[in-house]
């Protein structure tokens, strides 16, 4: 069974030119098969502020109104996914840039919460696996963005930790998948408060109880 890398970046890489440039640069040197997922960091943020569109963030989940939902498409699938595109393209890492929606990748549904509208958010139903197995085996290396859709026409904001999970879940009968969070924390915390409670190790067993 081929070794297969899912890793995932967040807005503490792609804020920065310089950390994300030395990323990519690494990343493209990843020998074998890989998939990158990708958040949206501030941009999405600071242009909103910039037309005017009120952001609304609850327990660390932004609501995603009609307005928000069109910036989000626009900097997420847009210009940061074929920003990273291009760059590893130029360290010779044949990527391509996807959406949940294109190839019909990741079907999800919006998002239904007992007391709060978190509006276009979506929560993932399916990821088209054989699709990327198709990508993988002919070598390129699939770029993903948390955007997503309901095949009803209807585009969805989902979660990018949840999409690098799900994926690396719905292809591990097909490879051997190391799944990589790439985050500013020091590890998985016991206490969110506490950057000292690091859990230096997580098994199944630790994990069900």
């Amino acid at each position: 069974m081929d070794n297969l890398f899912v890793i995932k970046i967040g807005g503490n890489i792609i804020d920065d030119e310089g950390k994300l440039s030395s990323f990519l640069k690494d990343f493209a040197l990843i020998k074998g098969r890989k998939i990158l997922i990708h958040g949206g960091g501030k941009l999405a943020t600071n242009i909103a502020e910039q037309l005017n569109i009120p952001q609304q963030i609850i327990e660390g989940r932004r609501i995603t109104d009609a307005e928000t939902l069109k910036v989000i498409t626009m900097v997420y699938a847009g210009y940061i996914n074929k920003n990273i595109v291009a760059l590893l393209q130029a360290n010779n890492c044949n990527a391509v840039g996807l959406s949940g929606a294109d190839g019909n990748l990741i079907v999800a549904h919006k998002r239904d919460h007992l007391t709060i509208d978190y509006g276009f958010a979506g929560d993932i139903d399916k990821v088209n696996n054989e699709w990327l197995r198709k990508l993988l085996e002919n070598d390129f290396t699939p770029v993903i963005s948390p955007v997503t859709h309901d095949k009803k026409g209807q585009l969805l904001n989902t979660n990018a930790d949840t999409i690098a999970q799900e994926i690396a879940k719905s292809i591990t009968d097909q490879y051997k998948v190391t799944l990589i969070y790439c985050f500013e924390k020091k590890g998985v915390l016991k206490n969110p408060d506490d950057e000292s409670s690091v859990i230096e190790k997580i098994n199944f067993l630790a994990y069900m109880t």
